[in-house]
């Protein structure tokens, strides 16, 4: 059995570990981890994204409805994809349906959501993307498929009296390719293509 003698040193070595280590992983490292993100592409502070005036409108991070107070699309506006996050998009209750394929309220909700885009593009029911009536697992997913983005062209170009050309062009300057150059698929920020669409004019 040791002496309490000979315990001290090591309780003393074991304090000194414990603050060095609480100073280094508790205080030094998230201070280096914030500031690197404060600095880099991807902000720390949640990559807010400012309209032509300056106020914050947003973030490239998560995405969000074009929709008036009622709920239904602005037809001006690129519209976003479904969201299952809490009354959508909301970042406190990220998540999605947690439905199965086959689950029948899916199944409906999936059609109705088929049918509204159909009515609203004016275009056949099997022409609408799965993007266009489904949700992300996250909820908070700010991008859609070139594709989706492609079949709301001509609604937009029309409400702001602008050539589709113009709006096409628009889409592309939106649209990024897969992330490291093979990780997933090209995709269109809608945040971002507003807003060109709003500094564009119509």
């Amino acid at each position: 059995m040791s002496s309490p003698r000979s315990t001290w040193p090591h309780l003393l070595v074991a304090v000194r570990a414990l603050l060095v280590l609480t100073l280094v992983l508790g205080v030094g490292y998230p201070l280096v981890v914030t500031g690197l993100g404060r600095v880099l592409p991807a902000r720390a502070d949640g990559s807010p994204v400012t309209d032509a005036s300056g106020a914050v409108v947003g973030s490239s991070l998560i995405g969000q409805a074009f929709t008036d107070a009622d709920g239904a699309p602005l037809p001006e506006y690129v519209q976003s994809r479904p969201s299952a996050a809490g009354d959508g998009y909301d970042a406190a209750a990220s998540g999605g349906s947690n439905l199965g394929p086959e689950n029948p309220d899916l199944v409906a909700a999936v059609e109705e959501r088929r049918a509204a885009v159909a009515d609203l593009e004016g275009v056949d029911p099997a022409d609408v993307p799965a993007d266009a009536v489904t949700a992300s697992g996250s909820g908070l997913d700010p991008h859609i498929s070139p594709e989706y983005a492609a079949l709301q062209v001509p609604r937009v170009a029309a409400e702001r009296g602008l050539a589709e050309d113009e709006v096409t062009a628009l889409v592309a300057g939106a649209t990024t390719g897969p992330d490291l150059g093979y990780l997933g698929q090209e995709s269109v920020n809608v945040l971002a293509l507003n807003l060109a669409l709003d500094a564009l004019g119509g």
